[in-house]
């Protein structure tokens, strides 16, 4: 099948996807867009209840906000308490959690087939009309302190964080996704109360479910639990806009930031500004970060820990946004090996800008892409998420063999573009550990 576009104006729209899963979308008259693809043989549905709203969209006073959401809505509405809402998923077997991004904030489940109208009932209660307790918002501040903690407590997690704000500098992807410990100590109830109103609105909302998922029943469900909980779906508006989607120039920040820390190894990161979402080469750049950086086999993991023996951990990855990404490459190796493997991982990217990869480095990653992507799909908490993806991001979506055919079609000379593309841009180095700056001098 071809690409299939969402447009936000459309009501309805289905189609048979790979597999002979079929996949249907609806858009409510207040500007809800629910989403299904019913899996064949599936006794399971995976469903979330998103916004396409995260991290980068807080605003002066706000700040920490989309975070504080995220744990908020799990602490009671006027119908259920905190355990009760425990309760409810336990009862059924299932689990349910929810994510922030820079761009998004998502409240999702899995529970059997038969378990969906409780599912829905229960997440659309959390998200319409949750109390958001002063006495509970002050202990939630408590825990969000701690989970910064244990997070400033991973040096990895540390480097990627200072990575993201090297490159990205005061623009809004360069902020932590969960705040820092002054945004969250400063932020109040009022203020979250506020970006609650402005973005938690019919028209924000993208409900998606795969599995065992009837379309027209869980239209249904949610048209009654959205109504029970008091939104009124007969005012008509126009689903939220999609994000502006393009390769925006975002100035680097910081060119060096070396974090002291008194551990044994030392993180670093080195990289560039990477490919945003929808960017026409983003299956050369997934081959390319398959190569150099993606696995056992890939020539950063041969060349730095299989043959040298000087990392336990090395990759390389591109995070890619709507209008800004971060290509990097990541090792962490003893201090005293520092200044070595920066320069071996930032020769393997240069040796790929000035010789390319072998046909034989192309074709084993066109098998471990369409494998991956197989056993990826076999799974409905990933359809789910590509339904919603698709949504919010672009509108287009492609199935798995749609997806599998664009891979097939990367050639050696695209990837090497790439490749050229990134070693030409302005990079950054990032290095949490015991390890001075002059260790990196030759890099910057």
């Amino acid at each position: 099948m071809a690409e299939i576009f969402f447009p936000l104006d459309k009501a309805e729209l289905e189609f048979t996807a790979s597999g002979g899963s079929t996949v249907r979308r609806t858009v409510l008259p207040s500007g809800v867009r629910i989403l299904s693809e019913a899996m064949p043989g599936s006794q399971s549905v995976s469903i979330s209840f998103s916004v396409p709203v995260g991290s980068r969209d807080e605003t002066g006073g706000h700040f920490g906000s989309t975070h504080f959401l995220e744990h908020l809505l799990f602490k009671g509405t006027e119908k259920r308490t905190a355990l009760e809402i425990a309760i409810a998923f336990d009862s059924v077997g299932g689990s349910s959690n929810a994510a922030t991004g820079k761009e998004y904030t998502s409240y999702y489940a899995r529970v059997q087939d038969r378990a969906l109208p409780l599912a829905i009932d229960v997440i659309a209660d959390m998200l319409t009309s949750s109390k958001i307790d002063p006495t509970e918002f002050e202990n939630e501040r408590t825990v969000i302190l701690e989970e910064l903690a244990m997070n400033d407590d991973d040096p990895e997690d540390v480097a990627h964080e200072a990575f993201s704000a090297a490159l990205h500098g005061d623009h809004p992807l360069g902020r932590p996704i969960g705040g820092t410990n002054q945004t969250i100590t400063d932020v109040t109830r009022d203020a979250v109360w506020e970006h609650y109103k402005a973005n938690y609105r019919p028209q924000d909302l993208v409900i998606a479910a795969a599995g065992g998922v009837n379309h027209d029943e869980l239209v249904r469900l949610v048209e009654q639990a959205l109504s029970a909980a008091g939104w009124d779906l007969s005012v008509t508006a126009e689903p939220r806009d999609r994000r502006f989607i393009g390769d925006t120039f975002i100035p680097r920040a910081k060119t060096l930031d070396v974090i002291k820390r008194p551990i044994s190894q030392t993180n670093i990161l080195i990289g560039c500004q990477g490919l945003v979402a929808d960017d026409e080469q983003r299956y050369d750049m997934a081959v390319l970060n398959t190569v150099l950086g993606g696995g056992m086999s890939s020539r950063l993991f041969q060349e730095i820990r299989e043959k040298r023996g000087l990392a336990y951990s090395v990759y390389s990855f591109n995070q890619a946004y709507s209008d800004g990404a971060i290509f990097g490459l990541y090792a962490g190796c003893a201090p005293t090996k520092a200044t070595e493997v920066t320069g071996l991982m930032w020769n393997e990217l240069e040796k790929l800008a000035n010789e390319g990869i072998t046909s034989d480095e192309l074709e084993l990653a066109r098998g471990n892409i369409s494998g991956s992507l197989a056993l990826k799909f076999e799974s409905s908490m990933a359809r789910m998420n590509r339904l919603f993806s698709s949504e919010i991001h672009n509108g287009k979506f492609y199935d798995l063999d749609e997806t599998i055919l664009r891979y097939s079609q990367v050639t050696s000379e695209n990837v090497q573009k790439v490749a050229q593309k990134l070693v030409s841009r302005e990079r950054a180095l990032v290095a949490v550990g015991d390890v001075d700056e002059s260790a990196f001098k030759s890099f910057v």
